[in-house]
């Protein structure tokens, strides 16, 4: 089978069990589990930072890997902002 028809079906059931995973979480849950999966997604960006750099520098493959590393950024600060709110919520003293 072509490696792309399998990246495809790859991506496409990726997207399906993402989807149902997500909408089977309770929303007071939800919060903490995504500021925490976004901040893991610095494994992501390091991935996108090595597509981008690629040897062969095809010209769609570096701007995925420029736009993955944009989007993959985005995520891990957008992680820890939300972490950072949460804790701010039990934190005891008041400002």
């Amino acid at each position: 089978m072509d490696p792309f028809v399998t990246s495809v079906i790859v991506f496409v059931l990726a997207i399906f069990i993402g989807f149902e995973v997500i909408t089977k979480v309770p929303s007071a849950l939800h919060t903490p589990l995504m500021s925490g999966s976004n901040a893991i997604s610095g494994i992501t960006l390091v991935g996108a930072l090595m597509a981008s750099m690629n040897d062969d520098f095809q010209t769609l493959g570096v701007i995925l890997g420029t736009l993955a590393v944009v989007f993959a950024t985005i995520n891990v600060i957008g992680g820890y902002v939300v972490t950072n709110r949460m804790l701010k919520m039990f934190d005891s003293r008041k400002s």
